[in-house]
């Protein structure tokens, strides 16, 4: 590495590898393991190219829940000393204060603009015509990275296609993820075009799809589709990556504590197994009458499913249904049982509402704080200040981990309970880490709240199988992680 950087705070020997590797590649993807500091990375890399003349302006992209902690924590930890930056955050719906401020981005300055914009706003008219004006006025001098770029693995959508023609006029490009692939290898395709399209060698998604997944036709109904049964040349596919991308695991450079993971599992009331059959039942018939079912429909179903094990339904009229639950049980039994603070993950609003309300009153106003998509900005920050707080009361977060599962750092907790999980890999990856990672002093347990023989089982037999798929494109050993297994409670 040929550059006289003076880091703000020595890095860790696989973060210098990172950077000697390709901090002066064009394309290149730090596909780091969370936890093992590759906004550090990230942001050292753009010093060292503004200091070689390179950059005087980068463009970070985000997910909503994790682009404030750019402006407010990464990029002061971090960036050099002898860096001159300013940092301007975008905002959908500006003060008069926030309006100036992003305006400014036009004003000259003699040192590095670092411009933090959510994903999310690509979707819009509004942040696109953002994104463009500062790739036509920036680009060429400048740096575009995604953080968290699974957020751009759909190479339909329009958020993607939009970043696609922004990212063409940057110099350099960059990819932030710990986890690539987390549904199938297709999800790797619209990452490495975002790079450079035809990194790969191929010129469309369906010639990438030809040479590594295995199609079926098949037919429901009237209609009749290709669909991907397995995968093929894998370890073609593996070697590829890797010549523009750096890989680490924190087992391979971090000396962190052990994941410990096991079982609570739970029965259903008699009027929760009522309801699960009825739904159940619905739900065959759906795929029984010979129709093309929506994906859509799908998904509500398997949703009301979900509800109904935690105890409530929203009905199609938006009325609210309650059924007598032991999951609530269980959880009251575990919080009696551990010492220290825990993290409480639930997809359902109501769910959320009901145990921080529950924990509340057990253990004292105050006890616990909920983080989901209706809590204020203020109320956000407070709730990871006062938990990241040894002496401070506040022992149980209970979150969302698609709102709370990315960019917050909850090393506090020892233990993690997964109320309530979905099928989406990246956040329960995601939401793993926010504990586990660089400042956790000890082991941290898992524990996934199951009712045997139910949607909760499909559920993690179907992140089992994207993990596997995944370590084998990356090409590693399949990981440790959550056995279905009955366990001694």
């Amino acid at each position: 590495m040929d550059v006289n950087y003076k880091y703000k705070f020595k890095p860790f020997d696989h973060q210098v590898d990172a950077l000697e590797y390709g901090w002066d590649r064009i394309e290149f993807g730090l596909f780091m393991e969370m936890g093992t500091g590759k906004s550090k990375v990230l942001i050292d890399n753009m010093g060292m190219l503004y200091q070689a003349g390179e950059i005087n302006f980068a463009l970070v992209i985000a997910p909503k829940g994790v682009y404030r902690n750019w402006v407010a924590k990464e990029i002061p930890e971090h960036m050099s000393d002898d860096i001159p930056h300013r940092v301007i955050r975008w905002v959908s719906g500006p003060n008069k204060k926030q309006q100036e401020e992003m305006r400014s981005v036009k004003d000259k300055f003699e040192g590095l603009t670092i411009f933090v914009m959510n994903v999310e706003s690509f979707s819009s008219l509004k942040g696109q015509k953002a994104g463009d004006w500062m790739a036509r006025a920036l680009g060429t001098g400048g740096m575009i990275a995604i953080d968290e770029s699974t957020t751009i693995k759909n190479h339909k959508a329009k958020r993607t296609k939009a970043l696609m023609k922004i990212a063409a006029q940057f110099k350099y490009r960059r990819l932030l993820t710990g986890s690539p692939v987390t549904k199938s290898p297709m999800d790797i395709f619209a990452q490495t075009e975002f790079l450079r399209p035809g990194l790969l060698g191929y010129e469309s998604y369906y010639a990438f799809q030809g040479r590594y997944a295995v199609t079926q036709r098949r037919s429901m109904g009237a209609q009749a589709f290709q669909q991907i049964v397995g995968y093929k040349n894998l370890d073609e596919l593996t070697s590829r990556i890797e010549q523009f991308s750096f890989r680490v695991l924190k087992k391979d450079c971090l000396d962190l504590p052990e994941k410990i993971y096991t079982i609570r599992y739970v029965t259903l009331t008699d009027e929760q197994a009522k309801m699960y059959s009825l739904l159940q039942e619905q739900a065959m018939l759906m795929f029984e009458d010979g129709e093309m079912v929506s994906a859509p429909a799908v998904i509500t179903q398997m949703l009301r499913i979900q509800q109904v094990m935690s105890g409530h339904l929203k009905t199609d009229d938006g009325e609210m249904k309650y059924f007598p639950s032991r999951r609530m049980d269980a959880l009251e039994e575990i919080t009696e049982e551990h010492q220290g603070k825990a993290i409480i993950w639930s997809r359902f609003r109501y769910d959320i509402i009901q145990i921080t309300e529950m924990l509340n009153k057990k253990y004292g106003k105050g006890s616990a704080a909920a983080y989901f998509g209706d809590t204020s900005d203020d109320d956000r920050a407070t709730a990871v200040l006062n938990f990241q707080n040894p002496d401070h009361p506040l022992r149980f977060f209970v979150g969302n981990p698609a709102t709370a599962g990315y960019g917050l750092t909850l090393t506090e907790a020892n233990l993690v309970v997964y109320y309530a999980n979905d099928f989406n890999l990246e956040t329960r990856i995601q939401s793993e880490d926010r504990a586990h990672r660089i400042g956790q002093k000890n082991n941290v347990t898992y524990i996934d709240l199951i009712c045997e023989g139910s949607i909760d089982e499909h559920i993690v037999k179907t992140l089992r199988t994207k993990i596997d798929i995944g370590a084998k494109v990356l090409g590693e050993d399949a990981r440790e992680w959550l056995s279905l297994k009955p366990t001694m409670k």
